[in-house]
């Protein structure tokens, strides 16, 4: 927005016009116990190399590491140039919701490719056009289920899914009639005994990660099939998106909702947000899908269009019987991931997937061979837990000396783990971090 003084006419000549003698008098309104009288404590204004300097100052004293293998929900992938120079383009930069499909086909189109490229990937049959984040489409997902299952009232959710996504959904249900049920994990993945055991007629859905928060490839047919045998809906829940250009996709494996993060498709990793929560389901279940659907039909000219469908007025006027009370799709991100996909393609995005289950693997079997260090030989994807012979933090703390951020401390979500490291790898780890990795942790230990 452009900066447009006003001159002291200008300023007389507004306040003629609504009929006050001064800009105080705007806040007459206000008590005058409530008015600043005084002046804040401030600095004074500097001019713009001063505050540039200073800036850069502050961001010198932040630690910057060589190299990262921290994940949990946020991945570092490398993003394509073309990524951010397409969404940036002003015609998508600035778009806004597109009630008027007349003036918004481009911004339609875009949701529209979004959503089969995710139908792909999940191998589900209905996509919406994206939620705020991961942890939010898990959270819908379990209040659309209580939607569909309405004569039920219990939840049972995986305690392997990630501590964030946990969080969220007690915000959602906390004052809900859905009893959330947090199943302790074995190990690093969901009990299945645990799970059949608390399976009975008056659970609305089963709740799994896929790969879930410890990077473990849950058995996520076993689970819908549980879950199904007690006429439970399963949902699934990808933190890390591209690895379902790899594994069996959440559809084939019988479930019925899938939802997930789509960072790590194009999203920087930008200190926590935006993101891009992907939402996807059986075709049955569509109407009662959150967020926006975006449609293509024909014009009266019979020429390709696309709108928003399936959109219930209770969407934007009827709050409280609404599907959701988000009705804003994460657009600018979606088109992010859309690209994305679009520039990769499906043998790029499998090559991209390979490239970092076989980084992954290559360090799982170095550090695997360092004296005194364990690791689970369950599949995972391109992140997996480290058990250490001596206390993480005391490991991390040489490790990042020497320029390395070694991956999450568990201890900070979970008792008892307090020996162990998250550790993810990517496509932007070369095999000589890999490397250095591996002989920096076994000079520490």
């Amino acid at each position: 927005m452009k900066y447009l003084p006003l001159s002291s006419k200008d300023r007389a000549e507004m306040l003629d016009k609504i009929g006050v003698e001064t800009i105080d008098d705007l806040f007459a309104s206000i008590p005058e116990h409530l008015r600043l009288t005084k002046e804040l404590n401030v600095p004074e204004a500097h001019c713009e190399m001063d505050i540039l300097d200073s800036f850069n100052r502050m961001a010198n004293e932040n630690t910057s590491f060589q190299h990262s293998f921290i994940g949990a929900g946020a991945y570092a992938h490398f993003i394509p140039t073309i990524i951010d120079h397409l969404t940036l383009r002003q015609e998508f930069f600035t778009a806004y919701t597109p009630y008027q499909p007349e003036v918004s086909q481009g911004t339609l189109q875009a949701l529209f490719e979004f959503q089969t490229m995710m139908t792909d990937l999940t191998g589900m049959e209905v996509s919406n056009a994206s939620v705020y984040d991961g942890a939010t489409a898990a959270a819908e997902a379990i209040l659309m289920a209580s939607r569909i299952q309405k004569k039920r009232n219990r939840v049972l959710v995986s305690g392997a899914l990630h501590p964030h996504y946990l969080d969220v959904i007690h915000t959602y249900t906390d004052r809900l009639d859905i009893d959330v049920q947090i199943l302790e994990p074995a190990g690093n993945q969901t009990d299945l005994k645990k799970l059949e055991d608390a399976l009975d007629k008056d659970v609305i859905a089963v709740v799994s990660g896929y790969p879930n928060f410890f990077g473990e490839i849950e058995p996520l047919e076993t689970i819908a099939e549980l879950a199904h045998q007690h006429k439970a809906l399963c949902i699934s829940v990808t933190q890390e998106a591209v690895s379902l250009a790899l594994l069996k996709s959440p559809g084939a494996c019988g479930v019925d909702i899938a939802v997930g993060e789509a960072q790590s498709l194009g999203v920087p990793l930008q200190f926590g947000g935006p993101y891009c929560g992907f939402f996807t389901c059986l075709d049955k279940f569509k109407r009662q899908m959150p967020g926006k659907i975006c449609g293509q039909t024909v014009d009266s000219d019979g020429k390709r269009a696309f709108v928003l469908t399936l959109s219930a007025r209770e969407q934007h006027i009827r709050r409280a019987k609404a599907t959701s009370n988000i009705c804003t799709n994460q657009g600018l991100m979606a088109l992010r991931v859309t690209i994305f996909m679009a520039t990769l393609g499906k043998n790029g995005m499998r090559e991209l997937a390979q490239q970092n289950l076989s980084k992954a693997e290559y360090l799982k079997k170095k550090l695997g061979s360092i004296a005194g260090v364990s690791i689970s030989q369950a599949p995972t994807f391109n992140e997996f837990v480290v058990d250490l012979p001596l206390p993480a933090d005391k490991v991390v703390e040489k490790l990042e000396n020497a320029g390395i951020q070694p991956g999450l401390m568990l201890n900070h979500f979970f008792d008892g783990r307090s020996q162990q490291l998250l550790v993810n790898v990517t496509e932007m780890h070369r095999k000589e971090a890999l490397d250095l990795f591996a002989r920096e942790l076994e000079a520490a230990l």
